[in-house]
């Protein structure tokens, strides 16, 4: 998720090589590795249909083929292997995303859960482009009750790895268990979150489109299940100290984040009114990186990502850029940049339907 986030390379700089969903067209089946990775993390007595009772390898997500980079003169586009994310980028940011999400809009949805029927299998919870699962090694432990987690990718490499590093318990103690889904998370059936109690994703919204954003609500405000959308790009970077070159980085970044329709920076404000016009009740709260010499590594990966983003959208920028960026390097190499990356965190607190639990 990436994974996914306004972040230069896990946003830009890796969605064309990452879980971008504008160019996604895995299949819809369950992971190959699921099962295998499943092993100790999902209890027997659930079989391969998890505790929903739907199978794991149902089509809950429709297909569409990617927009091929050169298109022939005739004729359809042959798709692409599925892109990738590097698992080294998502490790290597995991510690800056946990640091960064809204914990104050963690009261407010355990309300809501609180107040919500229980079920005798516990709360299940479907995290889209989950990635390497990140999302749920921070949530779950910050949850009480038994929690089963259904882990959405198109990348069945990364699904391997959500699931072996899934967390095993509960706030309580309680057990968690996962299953995996491979498929396009771009657009939803609209029975693909059937039985969700709680909808996650991070780094995912500023690489949609209006209107996925908009069947995402639809989804969730059919399921009648809160959604927690963490670490979208709100288009705001401040690095100091301050160099003249900042805003137009910034600005062509932005600028790159749009393309191809997609909603980048305008990703939360285009998400809030798509939920809010479905009756939900939507939060919103800061969740900036903040980086300072402890987080170096990041920060250059970040920077050279974000930079490169910035070029590639305007070419013009190339040289005094790349003078820019060995600057930047060099800062972050002695200690002395810092970094700040906003994000948005949003939570939607749709209206509960009887079917949803």
């Amino acid at each position: 998720m990436g994974t996914r986030g306004g972040d230069g390379s896990g946003r830009s700089g890796e969605r064309n090589a990452g879980r971008g969903p504008a160019d996604r067209a895995g299949a819809a089946d369950e992971d190959p590795t699921a099962q295998a990775a499943r092993t100790g993390t999902v209890s027997p007595t659930d079989g391969p249909d998890g505790p929903d009772g739907h199978n794991a390898e149902r089509a809950t997500f429709r297909l569409r083929e990617p927009a091929p980079a050169h298109p022939a003169p005739t004729g359809p586009g042959r798709p692409d292997d599925p892109p990738r994310y590097a698992p080294a980028w998502l490790r290597l940011r995991e510690p800056a995303d946990a640091a960064a999400r809204a914990h104050d809009l963690l009261d407010p949805l355990r309300i809501r859960l609180a107040n919500l029927p229980s079920r005798a299998d516990g709360l299940v919870v479907h995290d889209l482009g989950c990635g390497t699962g990140s999302v749920g090694r921070w949530l779950a432990p910050l949850l009480d009750g038994a929690q089963h987690w259904v882990l959405h990718d198109r990348d069945p490499y990364l699904l391997h790895f959500a699931a072996v590093g899934a967390p095993r318990s509960a706030a309580d103690g309680s057990r968690v268990t996962v299953e995996t889904r491979r498929g396009d998370l771009a657009r939803l059936t609209p029975d693909a979150l059937a039985g969700a109690g709680l909808v996650t994703a991070s780094a995912l919204l500023d690489v949609l489109t209006a209107e996925e954003v908009g069947t995402l609500a639809a989804a969730c405000a059919a399921a009648g299940c809160p959604a927690l959308l963490t670490l979208s790009v709100a288009g705001r970077v401040e690095l100091a100290p301050a160099h003249p070159l900042d805003a137009e980085i910034t600005e062509a970044f932005n600028d790159h984040q749009r393309r191809t329709g997609l909603l980048g920076p305008d990703a939360v404000t285009s998400a809030a009114e798509a939920f809010a016009a479905h009756g939900a009740t939507v939060r919103a709260h800061p969740s900036p990186w903040r980086l300072g010499p402890g987080e170096a590594a990041l920060a250059e990966q970040w920077l050279r990502g974000w930079v490169g983003a910035a070029v590639e959208q305007r070419p013009e920028l190339r040289e005094p850029a790349g003078r820019y960026l060995e600057e930047r390097l060099a800062a972050c190499a002695t200690g002395e940049l810092r970094v700040v990356v906003h994000h948005t965190d949003l939570l939607a607190l749709c209206r509960p339907t009887g079917g949803s639990w």
